[in-house]
């Protein structure tokens, strides 16, 4: 087995993942004006804040569609174990890199374009052993239960407080777990804070091309994602699952307790799918 049947893909793929890597690129530049720009928000109120949340995870939900347009191929386990490493391996490169004065924001924001371009393959991935509808429910569930284990009084619980307790009183390196929580630009001197994690992204992809796959319209302002990828018309898409992760952060700035978003995501996956089903004309 050589090293180019770990790194070949067909034309279409390749043209789609550099694609992505693109529209990560232009979702570094955005995050980074708004960054910019929004320190000069001297005191922000608190719309600002939620406004630009929204605007980023607009824009990266606009680096989806090269990934809905991406064709299976057949390939070995082995194939996914070595991107599984190396992918997971680049996060730990790339975190151990340090840069002083402005260019530390630089890097920061190139962080969590690396985490979003990470998560989004892995999903991508993921989703392709779905082959029913309803094998959905079962992952929402497991997905579910673990997260709220975790919070309740499994690692999440420690991770959370000395994430809290760091970004409070920066002292020293960053908690382990900073290496895969993704940071947003604020307004105002706060500049970036972590505001969700590599698994949540994972599962907004996950069920983005879920949805695409059995034709189930998850685009809340217009067309299917699908065709709006195959006119390559960006900014017109808002799939279901970057809203539920949206109302997830929103509610825990709103009640200053972290709320673990899977679950909520889960939720209003599971009914959204059940609701398009419903109201879907027999064929």
């Amino acid at each position: 087995m050589t090293l180019q049947s770990f790194t070949s893909f067909n034309t279409s793929n390749r043209r789609l993942i550099l694609w992505l890597l693109g529209g990560h690129l232009l979702w570094s530049c955005a995050v980074f004006g708004l960054l910019r720009g929004g320190q000069l928000v001297e005191v922000p109120a608190p719309w600002w804040s939620g406004g630009f949340i929204a605007l980023q995870l607009f824009i990266a939900a606009q680096t989806l569609l090269p990934a809905l347009m991406l064709q299976p191929e057949k390939r070995s386990r082995f194939f996914y174990l070595f991107w599984a490493v190396t992918l997971l391996l680049s996060i730990w490169l790339i975190n151990q890199l340090s840069l002083v004065g402005g260019w530390q924001s630089v890097l920061a924001v190139v962080k969590s374009s690396h985490l979003l371009l990470v998560a989004t393959l892995i999903g991508a991935a993921l989703a392709r052993y779905i082959q029913r509808l309803w094998e959905v429910i079962p992952v929402c569930i497991v997905m579910t239960l673990a997260d709220l284990a975790s919070w309740l009084g499994g690692p999440t619980a420690d991770f959370s407080q000395e994430i809290q307790q760091y970004y409070l009183a920066p002292e020293g390196p960053p908690p382990l777990i900073d290496m895969v929580l993704v940071k947003l630009a604020l307004p105002g001197p706060a500049a970036l804070a972590p505001f969700f994690g590599i698994s949540d992204w994972i599962m907004v992809v996950f069920f983005a091309i879920v949805a695409r796959r059995f034709e189930i319209n998850d685009n809340l302002i217009g067309k299917p994602a699908l065709a709006l990828a195959r006119q390559g018309r960006i900014c017109r898409y808002l799939p279901v699952s970057v809203a539920a992760l949206f109302v997830a952060i929103v509610l825990a700035h709103v009640t200053g307790l972290f709320i673990p978003a899977l679950p909520l995501m889960a939720l209003i996956m599971f009914l959204w799918y059940a609701t398009r089903l419903l109201l879907r004309p027999p064929q």
